[in-house]
């Protein structure tokens, strides 16, 4: 994985001493709460219901043993003894004091970590596939490409305050596992000729007005690349609403002029931009992808595995995924127990989570888009081991893709812009559908909650969704079917009126109920949405 040189760790102590004194300032009384609040942003602090948040990155979702046991150390010293992992790939703390935010920065710099790119009108945490690296369907480790793009905009000077934050994510593969086309950017890495390049989408992305993001460039170039996604940010910052905080993502821009005008203009600025001669070297590439080199594996690993215990073998079917190597696997940890949080972690677990990474995972974990965890390296002949102390640890849920592995954003218990709760929800849905024998009949089912309009809990992407809103003072909960945000991306749609808490529960029953009664053989539950349409879900949860 990718190591700091001295001009990282530079800019990273300098912000660090920088937000030292700020804090310094705001709470001597020196600075006013509006005056403070642009400049906690950038360092990834909120202010929400109750405390600060702190917003940790996690660049294209990447860790080592020693970074997660910082993560656990700031959890068990400055929070209440968890993190919650989010779908930006990061960590965020929702109970910081601010006269320990500093502080905490500057233990994360001792380990390679920050908090930039977490917060503000900027290109935010770059985020990858969970699996690169490891997955024999990529035609590239994405990860270096991610990285340069962290070094490409992190502090910017003509991207640091775009009209509204911005994300982009990089795949090597056709399977999205990253939400790909959802993001403001999405870059797919292809091989055409015998040369490696880019499919690039622009205009994606959830919130209020959710869009797909259109092929923009069907192939860029490896050594043009930079050069082109300058073009694409520069039409973007230009032209971008910065009157509409509404209207300010580059989705509302390419409604707006369409997807064919703004292509013309990216091609006319890109080819400016390529006169300035920014992208890197191939030796830079190069060193980079030095850092990713796969790990020392044994050719000579053992490819079988004993699945005597039946839920050891339950566990391997949903959560273990193929490994490009032979003898490996790769190992999904599910932050998903039924009746828990989504995405939580205690400190302990945490710990129990590098420990694993160090000795069975090649010193390397992955935090993932839907709020799990990835053991990327494990040869098989230590999954036993490892789904032994996983299950001590309260980690062992066997839940990958089901209906339980819910993704929720932390809703109205703690985010100051939420309407709905999302946790409780969560929990008595994975409650109602405890049963594993249940989940496994129903089959990949990707659910996802959002307690307002932002989207932080993807509700569109989900095969079913919840959207939290405000009805008149009190809670209310919109129920959308057939999203997905895999390779098949589309959006949900809204089947009708909204329910209170219990409400929705039971009309998420009746759409399983409905599934399994019209579903043909194989088909996932967004198939049989597809192909049956949204009719018999609606007549069997309105009557």
């Amino acid at each position: 994985m990718y190591r700091y040189d001295e001009y990282d760790q530079a800019i990273v102590d300098a912000r660090v001493d920088e937000f030292r004194d700020q804090c310094r300032r705001r709470l001597a009384g020196e600075l006013s709460e509006d005056q403070f609040k642009p400049l906690r942003l950038m360092n990834g602090l909120y202010l929400q219901l109750h405390a600060y948040m702190l917003r940790v990155a996690v660049p294209y979702g990447t860790l080592n043993a020693r970074q997660m046991r910082m993560l656990a150390h700031v959890a068990r010293t400055y929070d209440r003894g968890y993190g919650h992992f989010t779908t930006r790939q990061n960590i965020q703390y929702n109970w910081i004091k601010l006269e320990d935010a500093a502080d905490i920065l500057a233990e994360l710099a001792t380990v390679e970590m920050h908090a930039i790119q977490t917060s503000g009108n900027c290109i935010r945490n770059i985020s990858s596939d969970q699996f690169a690296g490891a997955a024999a369907d990529e035609v590239t480790d994405p990860r270096p490409w991610a990285e340069l793009l962290r070094q490409w905009s992190t502090f910017h000077p003509e991207f640091t305050y775009l009209p509204r934050k911005f994300k982009i994510a990089v795949i090597a593969a056709d399977e999205d596992r990253a939400a790909m086309r959802l993001h403001d950017i999405g870059l797919q890495l292809v091989e055409r000729d015998g040369a490696l390049g880019a499919r690039v989408y622009v205009g994606g992305g959830m919130g209020r007005t959710p869009m797909i993001a259109p092929l923009i460039r069907d192939f860029v170039g490896a050594d043009e690349l930079m050069s082109y996604l300058e073009a694409c940010l520069r039409v973007y910052n230009r032209y971008g609403r910065r009157d509409n905080i509404y209207k300010a993502r580059i989705k509302i821009l390419l409604h707006e002029i369409g997807a064919d005008e703004y292509r013309r203009q990216v091609e006319e600025e890109f080819l400016a931009v390529k006169q300035l001669g920014i992208d890197p070297p191939a030796a830079e590439l190069a060193r980079i992808s030095e850092m990713f080199a796969s790990p020392p594996f044994d050719p000579a690993a053992p490819d079988s595995v004993d699945r005597t215990d039946p839920d050891f073998a339950l566990w391997l079917d949903q959560n273990v995924k193929p490994h490009k190597q032979s003898g490996y696997a790769i190992v999904n940890i599910s932050l998903k127990p039924i009746g828990g949080i989504p995405g939580d972690a205690s400190a302990e677990q945490i710990d129990v989570m590098a420990d694993l990474a160090e000795r069975y995972s090649a010193d390397e974990l992955r935090v993932t888009h839907a709020q799990n965890i990835v053991l990327p390296h494990v040869r098989k002949a230590d999954l036993y081991p490892v789904w032994q102390q996983l299950g001590e640890a309260g980690l062992a849920e066997a839940n990958l893709d089901l209906i339980s592995d819910i993704i929720a954003c932390p809703g109205l218990d703690y985010c100051a812009l939420a309407n709905a709760r999302s946790i409780p929800l969560a929990q008595k849905i994975g409650q109602r559908f405890a049963g594993a024998g249940r989940q496994r009949d129903l089959g990949e089912l990707k659910l996802k909650i959002s307690g307002c309009i932002n989207a932080c809990g993807h509700h569109h992407a989900g095969h079913i969704g919840i959207l939290g809103v405000d009805k008149k003072g009190t809670e209310n909960y919109q129920l959308l079917l057939g999203g997905s945000g895999a390779e098949d991306v589309s959006l949900g749609r809204i089947t009708g009126p909204g329910f209170d808490e219990d409400g929705v529960v039971d009309a998420i029953e009746r759409v399983t109920d409905t599934y399994l009664q019209v579903r043909e053989q194989g088909e996932r539950f967004v198939d049989t949405y597809r192909r049956v349409g949204m009719q018999p879900f609606k007549e069997a949860i309105y009557g």
